[in-house]
């Protein structure tokens, strides 16, 4: 529950400090005293959007701060995960603005983000504005209901966990279809490339080879008639180069014995012959192997025809670039065929994600189901405390394919009158309907949730008399499990407060500036006769207002 509220320099507030009691406290004040200021205050602590025209004029920051009593509260959890301290069971919320709009939250003087900061008070106060009866008609905010009142928290975050699986498999599966899709349009072109050089079966230092052969080819028999002549003048009939290099030896040998230094030159045109005889054995060799083959020309001609052909249509300048590309081709195809795979997997990967989604919605649903019966129940108890005699309510659970809240849609069915049909409860609903049945909802839900603390925004408006005591009923017994906070302009109500505060306003020289304090037991009475009268108090007023006290 919250134990007190300090509010520094905002909007028509210059300082305030209010301490807060348990059970049933109501707060009243002349419209425009500043009521909502104070919720406008407190909405800071949950999380609101600073704005820095709220600061108070000419002031350089404005702080809220409240004090929490939190013992109990099953907080323990988030304080641990937040490295955050628990004093004595409390824990002291700040939040501060600054005039060039800028924020800082605290927790226990340890700064905060906003979102832990809105995570630790939705646990601990609700704030029901009067707007918010519009809710009613939301059926999110019906299904919201429900889930409360199943407590099942487990099976919505394992939902939870099942809906996003099987979204990200449903992106994936879309990814790769669009790239599946993409590809198709190239895959044909790559196809084609790919076969072209594949069929070319390219082999690198091919084309150096081919033109070596090629030139030889085509001068087969220039080739083959010169070798043949060189071959006639080493060793052909009649005279020869290599008789001719005998025979030299030979003379020179005969001579050796009187003149030996010839024999070193007889060496050197031995060793020559060798090699002579060496040279024209190969260039035989060679010439015998030399043959015009023109089915073998014709072959290396296309052959060259088609490497030079391939690397003119893809600009590159020999063929071991025509091999490494030949080589990425293929890996875009591997790439486009596991694709395909890819595409597989990806659908059997969605189909089984859609199928845990339906186990883990099934189980949601009967979940919801199983609260119905205690939410229609409880619901029409309360209300026929509130004066609707003839009330009949349903809960009616609609199956739909499964979103983020699940596979149900929520529709609350009303009849506030004897014999009259079931309609949606947003279509039909009073203003005095839709403020009872927001509080039995918010009775239920409370309850449901174990909250500490609910503040009540004239919630009362379009009820009045007999219904606005009834409401006020209500109000004390939820007072008993947690801390209600009414704030109300209807006498019937604000006298069932077990602490009573006046909001109210107050001219200076300079400005206006809105206090609160707490009304002792004349004081209620005076303010009760006041919200009885039209204007000026009368005996009447003050009598009425001891017995509504009296009778609180």
């Amino acid at each position: 529950m919250i134990k007190s509220l300090s509010i520094t320099n905002y909007a028509l507030i210059a300082s305030l400090e209010i301490e807060f009691e348990g059970g049933l406290s109501v707060i009243t004040g002349e419209t425009g005293a500043g009521k909502s200021i104070l919720l406008g205050a407190l909405s800071l602590l949950l999380g609101q959007r600073a704005d820095a025209k709220s600061i108070r004029q000419g002031a350089p920051k404005c702080v809220v701060e409240a004090t929490f009593e939190i013992q109990g509260n099953s907080l323990d959890g988030f304080f641990e995960d937040q490295e955050l301290e628990i004093i004595d069971g409390e824990c002291v919320i700040r939040r501060e603005v600054q005039a060039n709009g800028k924020s800082r939250a605290f927790i226990n003087d340890t700064p905060v983000s906003l979102a832990v900061l809105k995570e630790l008070t939705d646990q601990l106060i609700d704030i029901h504005s009067q707007h918010r009866n519009l809710f009613l008609a939301d059926s999110l905010f019906q299904l919201n209901v429900v889930d409360i009142v199943a407590a099942h928290p487990e099976t919505l975050a394992s939902y939870a966990r099942a809906f996003k699986e099987f979204t990200e498999a449903g992106k994936v599966l879309a990814e790769l279809l669009s790239m599946a899709e993409k590809s198709n349009e190239e895959n044909d072109y790559l196809t084609f490339q790919f076969n072209q050089l594949d069929e070319a079966k390219l082999q690198s230092g091919e084309l150096e080879l081919l033109e070596e052969e090629q030139i030889m080819l085509s001068h087969a028999e220039e080739i083959k008639s010169a070798l043949f002549g060189v071959d006639e003048l080493f060793s052909g009939e009649g005279f020869n180069v290599l008789s001719s290099l005998h025979e030299i030896v030979r003379s020179i040998q005969n001579v050796e014995s009187f003149q030996p230094n010839v024999k070193e030159q007889r060496d050197r045109l031995e060793s020559n012959l060798i090699d002579l005889k060496d040279i024209a054995s190969e260039l035989r060799s060679i010439q015998e192997k030399v043959e015009y083959n023109p089915e073998r020309l014709l072959f290396i001609n296309d052959r060259l025809d088609t490497i030079y052909s391939l690397m003119k249509k893809h600009k590159v300048d020999s063929v071991d670039e025509l091999v490494a590309l030949h080589k990425d081709l293929g890996k875009q195809l591997e790439k486009f065929y596991s694709l395909e795979q890819e595409i597989v997997d990806a659908n059997k990967q969605l189909e089984k994600a859609r199928k845990a989604l339906a186990t883990i919605a099934t189980q949601l649903t009967e979940e919801r189901k199983q609260s119905v019966p205690r939410i229609e129940k409880q619901l029409v108890e309360t209300l026929l405390q509130l004066g609707m005699p003839h009330v009949r309510l349903k809960v009616e659970l609609t199956a739909h394919e499964p979103d983020k809240t699940g596979a149900d849609t929520v529709s609350f069915l009303f009849s506030a009158n004897k014999n009259a049909p079931l309609q949606p409860i947003g279509d039909i609903a009073s203003g005095g309907e839709v403020a009872r049945v927001m509080l039995s909802l918010k009775a239920l839900i409370a309850g449901a949730i174990s909250l500490p603390t609910i503040i009540f925004d004239e919630i009362d408006t379009g009820v009045s008399g007999e219904m606005a005591g009834k409401m006020a009923t209500i109000m004390q017994q939820m007072g008993k499990t947690m801390q209600v906070i009414a704030i109300t302009h209807l006498p019937q109500i604000a006298a069932k407060g077990s602490t009573h505060y006046h909001v109210y306003k107050e001219d200076t020289e300079l400005d206006t500036i809105t206090h609160i304090r707490t009304l002792d037991s004349d004081e209620r009475v005076r303010e009760i006769a006041q919200m009885l009268s039209d204007g000026v108090i009368s005996e009447a007023a003050i009598n009425n207002a001891h017995s509504l006290l009296d009778n609180k």
